[in-house]
């Protein structure tokens, strides 16, 4: 038995990104047991993974005491394998037979799959995948019945700046699920996180109420993620979502402002992105900007004809 300790982000996004690696331990390790260390939001995306030992959830602490707690949880095992995507402290701590340490030797400049891939030295990257348990599907099954063909809609973010209008969002689907559209009289879930309530309604009230599904801030993640994968299409802003429906093999167009489409974009094959034609630089570039006390979508160059040139290519 191989003890494997997998320590990943905090971040919904960059954790599903990960999981392609983690497929690739589990294939070419034998025996391995898993020991996973990620953050609360991502979490409840681990638990279906058959060869998951320990999940350690891990809370953000003053003065990063939070390290400290883990390197109590994990001193005393002597480890097969370390893989650290966090670069921390506690990995090169701890006694392992093999390490593989996420640092400045990467390059920061390339997918985050690849990145992850070449923490490992792998000379193939390795697509990110769902383990769903039973629950998370049969939850799923109850949000989004048998019923035909399903749009999955995206439409906000963790940050105002990133959010193309919910307004376009409501013109691209009614062109997709129009009579003549890709995807007539289809049904539309619309997803969201806690926060993101506002622009997400405003979203799924345009659609008729016989063709609604609420998936907004009403699940986990891991159930959320199940939700997506009886999608038939998704769209949405970049963000963790945008990347579970990707691992999960639905067809998937991202929408890219402010983001790093060369480091963020969705992942695979069934999968294409449309940005603003500006860059993350140029769109910042102005008198006053702050993050923190921005209140306006920063992706209005971007028109629902390139959105929907962008699907059609898919």
């Amino acid at each position: 038995m191989a003890k494997v300790l997998f320590i990943t982000s905090t971040r919904l996004g960059d954790a599903v990104l990960s999981m392609g690696l983690l497929d690739h331990i589990i294939k070419t390790v034998p025996g391995a047991r898993l020991t996973i260390v990620c953050g609360g939001l991502p979490s409840t995306l681990f638990t279906g993974i058959p060869e998951l030992e320990t999940l350690i959830v891990l809370k953000k602490q003053k003065f990063k005491k939070h390290w400290f707690e883990l390197w109590r949880k994990v001193y005393g095992t002597e480890w097969d394998i370390v893989v650290d995507l966090r670069n921390s402290l506690v990995s090169r701590l701890i006694r392992a037979k093999a390490r593989y340490i996420h640092g400045n030797h990467i390059d920061g400049k390339i997918h985050k799959v690849d990145q992850n891939a070449r923490v490992m030295k792998l000379e193939t990257s390795p697509a990110p995948r769902l383990w769903l348990t039973d629950a998370q599907k049969a939850e799923a099954l109850q949000i989004i019945p048998p019923g035909g063909p399903v749009i999955g809609v995206g439409p906000t973010a963790n940050w105002i700046g990133k959010t193309w209008p919910a307004d376009r969002f409501i013109e691209v689907i009614r062109t997709l699920t129009a009579p003549d559209g890709k995807f007539p009289g289809a049904r539309v879930a619309v997803f969201a996180a806690p926060g993101e309530e506002t622009a997400a309604y405003e979203v799924l009230r345009s659609i008729p109420k016989d063709k609604q599904i609420d998936v907004i801030a009403r699940c986990d993640p891991g159930t959320a993620a199940a939700a997506l994968a009886r999608c038939d299409f998704y769209l949405g802003n970049d963000s963790g979502l945008m990347h579970c429906a990707a691992a999960a093999g639905v067809p998937t167009v991202g929408v890219f402002g402010p983001s790093y489409d060369n480091i963020y974009a969705p992942y695979g094959p069934h999968t294409t992105y449309i940005r603003t034609p500006e860059s993350f630089d140029e769109l910042i570039d102005f008198p006053g900007y702050d993050a923190k006390t921005l209140k306006h979508s920063l992706m209005t160059t971007l028109p629902v004809e390139d959105v929907l040139k962008a699907i059609e290519s898919l």
